[in-house]
């Protein structure tokens, strides 16, 4: 398993799930997917928070 990162290629607002993708090794629209479903079944708010936590703490991927 790689280094938890946020992507800065392959991001749509800011590129949490993609570097998760990238890490864990699937598809980010897989992984897009699965986020939208569980973000609507938990009620919005405990993905929401998560997500905006995972803004915050991952680091950016490094540029070449």
């Amino acid at each position: 398993m790689n280094k938890l990162i946020r992507s800065r290629s392959n991001r749509k607002l800011a590129g949490v799930l993609g570097g998760l993708s990238k890490s864990i090794g699937i598809d980010a629209t897989i992984l897009r997917v699965i986020f939208i479903v569980l973000l609507f079944t938990t009620g919005v708010f405990p993905m929401t928070l998560v997500y905006a936590l995972l803004v915050f703490v991952l680091p950016n991927e490094e540029v070449r």
